[in-house]
């Protein structure tokens, strides 16, 4: 394989290029309803603006669920107060971050017909995912410590 098919990545077809035209939509779409809403004072509940209920799990445990305070993170970032989006959800700000490269990315993979720089899509989408899933995970937990002391 030749460095240049190394760098275009993995050649997609037409579900392919439709799915990354989804996900480009989709991620555009969760940056303008960040920005169509106010974050809250208290580091989480924004995403009561949208009309969803309150957290389940926090009205089951009495907790913060691990997604607590996301939706806050995103519209603090989207106002590029990135102080703000970290101190309510690290893993939220590492979130936008890494939507915020995905969106280009994603529409001119599509446009182009491969994942641009991406070989094997399974491999980088489980280090992500692991990644960020992990960030969350610590991140829950030295919120509920915290909260304890």
């Amino acid at each position: 394989m030749s460095r240049f098919q190394q760098i275009q990545g993995a050649f997609l077809g037409p579900v392919g290029r439709a799915s990354l035209l989804v996900l480009f939509t989709f991620l555009l779409t969760v940056f303008c309803l960040a920005r169509s809403i106010e974050p809250d004072p208290r580091g989480y509940g924004t995403h009561r603006q949208l009309g969803l209920p309150e957290c389940t799990f926090q009205m089951l445990f009495s907790i913060p669920c691990p997604g607590c305070g996301m939706t806050t993170s995103f519209s603090h970032f989207v106002r590029g107060d990135l102080w703000d989006a970290a101190r309510v959800s690290i893993s939220g700000l590492l979130l936008a971050i890494v939507a915020t490269v995905v969106i280009p990315w994603s529409l001119a993979s599509a446009v182009r017909g491969r994942l641009l720089g991406i070989k094997d899509p399974s491999i980088v989408g489980a280090r992500l995912v692991i990644t960020l899933g992990g960030i969350s995970l610590v991140n829950w937990l030295c919120r509920l410590w915290s909260s304890t002391l």
